[in-house]
């Protein structure tokens, strides 16, 4: 997808909220809300977010912090009511705990298989199963050269295209990966997203969440702070100070 990416923290962000996805054609689904973030579930817990002194809002941006201990969960028609598109983009507002590498999200399918999954650490891994089982695990994307989890906020951009799959971090390192899948993949949207964790994993995330204040999801619908949506013709716009 083609993308417009602003570094600047006085740029209002048009979402409320980190997780956001986007279906070509239809109303954006607020993943946090579904989650219930909202209702401050178990281990999720408000603190202060990326900017401090956003020109356009009152106050600094909220943050959540996800615990050990939080276990959060949905069906994935309940985030992703349309067919998974194969090509899309993922973009993502976070401050890992330092040193760890663990799964921020996780999309399996009804049999248990994880088909989707983001990896955030001192290497991150972009995890992505299509339907005839491409790409092998050996053959994930792993992206050695990029680390987040030193206790820092970061904004990641994450573009699936075709067979190639793309990293951006704050707006200026740019690494591209072959993914191997299969022409035509899909992904099965009949199972559940599991945030924080995998479903088998000992380890939990533990990691801040940023919260834009004082926006209107209907100025642009391209431009939450994180979003999947198909990425044929979009044109995001990534705000970063």
């Amino acid at each position: 997808g083609n993308w417009v990416v602003k570094c600047n923290c006085h740029v209002l962000s048009p979402f409320p909220l980190l997780l956001i996805l986007v279906v070509s054609g239809t109303e954006p689904v607020d993943v946090l809300k579904a989650l219930e973030f909202h209702n401050s579930p178990e281990g999720v817990s408000r603190t202060a977010g990326f900017c401090t002194n956003r020109r356009d809002s009152k106050g600094s941006d909220v943050a959540y912090r996800v615990s050990k201990n939080a276990q959060l969960s949905a069906p994935t028609k309940q985030l992703y009511p349309g067919d998974f598109p194969e090509d899309f983009s993922i973009l993502l507002t976070v401050k890992p705990k330092k040193g760890i590498q663990s799964f921020l999200l996780s999309i399996y399918n009804e049999q248990g298989i994880q088909q989707v999954g983001v990896e955030v650490g001192r290497s991150p891994v972009f995890l992505y199963e299509d339907q005839h089982g491409k790409p092998t695990p050996e053959d994930y994307p792993l992206f050695r050269t990029v680390n987040i989890a030193d206790g820092k906020w970061h904004r990641v951009a994450i573009s699936v295209e075709k067979k190639t799959v793309t990293m951006i971090v704050d707006c200026k390192k740019k690494t591209t990966k072959p993914l191997e899948r299969s022409d035509q993949a899909t992904v099965d949207t009949n199972g559940i997203a599991v945030f924080g964790t995998r479903i088998l994993d000992e380890e939990v995330f533990e990691i801040w969440l940023n919260r834009i204040r004082g926006s209107d999801p209907n100025q642009q619908i391209k431009s939450p702070t994180l979003i999947w949506t198909e990425s044929e013709s979009n044109r995001s716009h990534f705000t970063h100070p």
